[in-house]
C-alpha cells in the first residue's frame, strides 16, 4: 500500500482548514467592526411599538355645560368589518351616515351634547364602543346597525334592548351575528369576562334596562308615520355591545340592506332624515321625562313630536 507523501497531506489539510479560517476571519471582523456579516455577533434589533392602552376619547360636541345630557352614538362595524351587505351598499358606510345625521339633528336643536364612537372607517371592538360611553359618563347609548336577510319581504326597522336571551329566534340570530364583530379568523378580540355576566343579574342593571325600554318605546312612538317598523314593539337580545354599556342603551336595526326598497330608503337623504328625526325626538322626550321632579323610568310625557319641544 502506498502512503501519501507530506505535500499531499498538506494540500488536503489546507483544503479542509481554509473555509474554516475564512469563516473565523469573518466572525472576528464582524465582532471587531460591527459590520453586518455572517458572524455570531450579527444581531437584528426591531423596535416594537408600546403596548396599546385605552383608545382615545372622541370629541364631544354641543353645549359646553357638562350638566347637559350626553348621547353617545355608535355607528356599527367599520374598518375590516363591513357588516351586512355584499354589494354597493355596506352596513359600515350606511351606519356612519345615519350616526352623523342623528348627531347633526340633535345639535341643530341644541341643549344636548353628542359624541360618536367613530367618525371614519375605523374598527372598534364591541367593548371599546361601550367603553367610550362609560368613560364619557354618557346618559344614553344608541348603537345603529342595518340587517340583511335571505327571506324575501324582510323590511323595516327594529329597536332592541338588552336581555339575557333573544325575544324571538330572529333576535337571537341577529345578536349572534353582531357579536361576531369581535372575532377575526376565529380569534376573539373583545372576550367577555365572568364579571360582566354577574353584573347583568345585579339589581343596579334593572334601572338601566327599564330606562332602555322606556326610550325604545319612545322611538316606536315618535317614528309613527316617519319610519316603517318591522316589529311594532321593541325586541330584546343578548347583544355584547349592550351588555358592556352599563347605562340606558338601545340597538337600532334601521332596515334590511338585502331589501331593495329598504336599501333605497336608507341611502337617501330623506330616509336618513326620517330616522334621525325619529331618534332625536325620542331622545328629547326621554330627557324631558328624566328632568321631571320624581320622574322614573316609567314616567309619562304628553304629546308626540310636540313633546320634544320640552327637552332640555
Amino acid at each position: 500500500m502506498n502512503r501519501p507523501d507530506g505535500s499531499r497531506l498538506l494540500a488536503i489539510a489546507l483544503l479542509v482548514l481554509a473555509p474554516i479560517a475564512v469563516f473565523a476571519a469573518m466572525v472576528a471582523a464582524d465582532r471587531r467592526f460591527g459590520a453586518p456579516g455572517r458572524g455570531l455577533g450579527y444581531v437584528v434589533r426591531i423596535k416594537l411599538p408600546p403596548v396599546a392602552g385605552e383608545i382615545g376619547l372622541p370629541q364631544v360636541r354641543g353645549p359646553l355645560d357638562a350638566s347637559r345630557p350626553l348621547v353617545v352614538i355608535d355607528a356599527g362595524h367599520g374598518g375590516h368589518d363591513p357588516g351586512a351587505g355584499a354589494g354597493a351598499v355596506r352596513e359600515k358606510t350606511l351606519t356612519l351616515a345615519l350616526a352623523k345625521a342623528l348627531r347633526d339633528e340633535l345639535l341643530a336643536r341644541g341643549g344636548i351634547r353628542v359624541a360618536l364612537t367613530r367618525e371614519d372607517d375605523s374598527f372598534l371592538v364591541l367593548e371599546e364602543r361601550a367603553g367610550i360611553a362609560r368613560r364619557l359618563k354618557a346618559d344614553l347609548f344608541i348603537s345603529i346597525h342595518a340587517d340583511s336577510a335571505t327571506a324575501e319581504g324582510a323590511s323595516g326597522a327594529t329597536i332592541y334592548t338588552l336581555s339575557d336571551r333573544g325575544s324571538n329566534e330572529n333576535a337571537a340570530r341577529l345578536a349572534e351575528f353582531e357579536n361576531r364583530a369581535d372575532t377575526v379568523n376565529g380569534v376573539e378580540l373583545g372576550g367577555q369576562s365572568g364579571d360582566v355576566n354577574a353584573i347583568l343579574v345585579d339589581l343596579s342593571q334593572r334601572d338601566s334596562r327599564a330606562r332602555s325600554a322606556s326610550f325604545a318605546e319612545l322611538v316606536l312612538r315618535e317614528g309613527q308615520g316617519l319610519v316603517p317598523f318591522r316589529e311594532r314593539s321593541m325586541q330584546s337580545a343578548a347583544f355584547v355591545v349592550l351588555k358592556s354599556a352599563d347605562l340606558p342603551s338601545v340597538l337600532v336595526e334601521s332596515g334590511y340592506i338585502s331589501n331593495p326598497v329598504d336599501a333605497a330608503r336608507l341611502t337617501s337623504s330623506q330616509g336618513r332624515k326620517a330616522i334621525a328625526t325619529t331618534l332625536a325626538r325620542a331622545v328629547r322626550v326621554y330627557f324631558a321625562r328624566q328632568s321631571e321632579p320624581g320622574a322614573g323610568a316609567g314616567a309619562e310625557a304628553t304629546g308626540g313630536g310636540a313633546a320634544a319641544t320640552g327637552a332640555p
